[in-house]
């Protein structure tokens, strides 16, 4: 892979990823000379800071009323800015060792209340029936409205074996659900996959980390193995996972993009301006893809959704994903705490801007409830014939389908799934029609 500028960025949302990322004091010591104070406004905020020192009803300490209004300024800007007290900034840096004390949600604040961007895989909060949309209106009875996103996941944060109850709203239910979950050790698995029929490769990506790439190549190697060398398709699944590092998605894409541009960033400096461009490699061979994609698919996710879709190199399908197409920064500073703070936009190659409207899929799939029919014997069948042709090789159908059923109980339940297989098929039904 190849990219232009100095630093790497990271894509955080919620407060379960992100990497520190120091960027030279220098850059924005230039930038405040370059631009004059605003000594009206302060004189505002001077004579505001006073009169709650002198006029409030109870006594405030100094500290806290900056901390406050250093808050309150980040917030205003968007609801992925944040300030990062050094105990909040020290709990960050420990979710992005992919093994911390929680629940295993990743979320963000909208009207003033936490919402579910996303259970992760295999937590405790997505066995407890979580849902990516869910509204959180109450933490162990404590109203959310009013906390800010760092209070609610320290809240939500704790020793393993613990329990809290979450209020929850959810669309399309008539009244507030309540789930009390008992906290855990997040150990983040970022890959998994199987071979759904012979040649027909799955793989689930729950998030993005450093090393996903090269965990997914060793997933893929494996499936193609077990289809003697020839994989037929690839269905990667990336619903409800909420994004991660930057550069894991980039390798993941160029793994399947053989030229041209993967992502760009931009922002106001020139530091945030990267573009990052394929290599001449295709792991599939051209072996068609289907990715599969929710509204629990944000941010980096959506990158690689982003990018297989503009270079035509896979069928998105699914649900509309989240909209997060924006670059979180972290600056470390003097006194132990940090900055997170919106520095760029990121743009799929053909130029696209992701935020706030998502990757829309070109083959629309509502999640439905899917369920096979149960045969009780009222269909009439060849077989039921009395005196029907045996099939010629004894066992075959019967045998196939069983091994189809009993490996992929999947593919039997999930209707999304289930139609991406079949889109897979159908294409190389096609491609074999037009070679022949």
């Amino acid at each position: 892979m190849k990219r232009s500028g100095r630093y790497v960025l990271v894509l955080c949302l919620g407060m379960f990823l992100g990497t520190a990322i120091t960027m030279e004091r220098t850059v924005f010591a230039e930038r405040a000379e370059s631009q004059p104070l605003p000594l009206d406004t302060l004189r505002i905020f001077t004579e505001v800071f006073g009169k709650v020192k002198s006029d409030y009803v109870e006594s405030v300490e100094d500290q806290k009323l900056l901390e406050d209004a250093i808050h309150g300024m980040l917030a205003g800007l968007d609801p992925h800015s944040a300030y990062l007290s050094p105990e909040s900034f020290k709990e960050m840096r420990i979710g992005t060792e992919g093994k911390f004390g929680g629940l295993g949600i990743e979320v963000t604040m909208e009207n003033g209340f936490v919402k579910v961007v996303a259970p992760i895989d295999d937590t405790p909060a997505q066995r407890a029936g979580i849902k990516a949309g869910d509204l959180i209106t109450r933490l162990d009875g404590t109203p959310v409205k009013g906390m800010s996103l760092n209070d609610a996941v320290k809240k939500m944060r704790g020793k393993p074996d613990t329990d809290i109850k979450l209020t929850v709203v959810r669309e399309g239910e008539a009244k507030p659900l309540e789930f009390v979950i008992t906290r855990a050790i997040i150990k983040i698995t970022s890959v998994k996959g199987k071979q759904l029929e012979p040649g027909y490769a799955y793989v689930r990506v729950s998030q993005f980390q450093s090393n996903t790439a090269d965990t997914l190549r060793r997933k893929l190697s494996d499936l193609k193995k077990q289809a003697d060398g020839n994989l037929k398709g690839l269905i990667l699944d990336l619903r409800n996972n909420p994004g991660g590092v930057l550069n894991g998605a980039v390798s993941v894409s160029d793994m399947f993009i053989t030229d041209g541009v993967i992502v760009s960033t931009r922002g106001r400096l020139e530091e945030s301006e990267v573009k990052y461009t394929a290599t001449p490699n295709d792991y599939l061979k051209d072996a068609p893809m289907v990715v599969l994609v929710n509204e629990g698919s944000a941010s980096a996710s959506e990158i690689v959704a982003g990018a297989l879709q503009d270079h035509g190199r896979a069928v998105i399908m699914g649900t509309n994903t989240f909209g997060k197409g924006s670059v979180q920064t972290i600056l470390p500073i003097n006194n132990g705490a940090a900055l997170k703070i919106t520095t760029a936009r990121y743009y799929t190659p053909n130029d696209r801007s992701i935020q706030a409207t998502g990757i829309v899929p070109d083959v629309v799939v509502e999640d439905l409830e899917f369920k096979r029919k149960e045969d009780n014997g009222s269909l009439l069948r060849e077989s039921n014939l009395q005196g029907h042709l045996e099939n010629e090789v004894e066992g075959n159908a019967d045998t196939r389908n069983a091994s189809v059923s009993s490996a992929t109980p999947n593919v039997e339940t999930d209707f999304q799934l289930r139609e991406a297989l079949n889109l897979l098929k159908g294409v190389n039904i096609v491609r074999n029609q037009a070679n022949n």
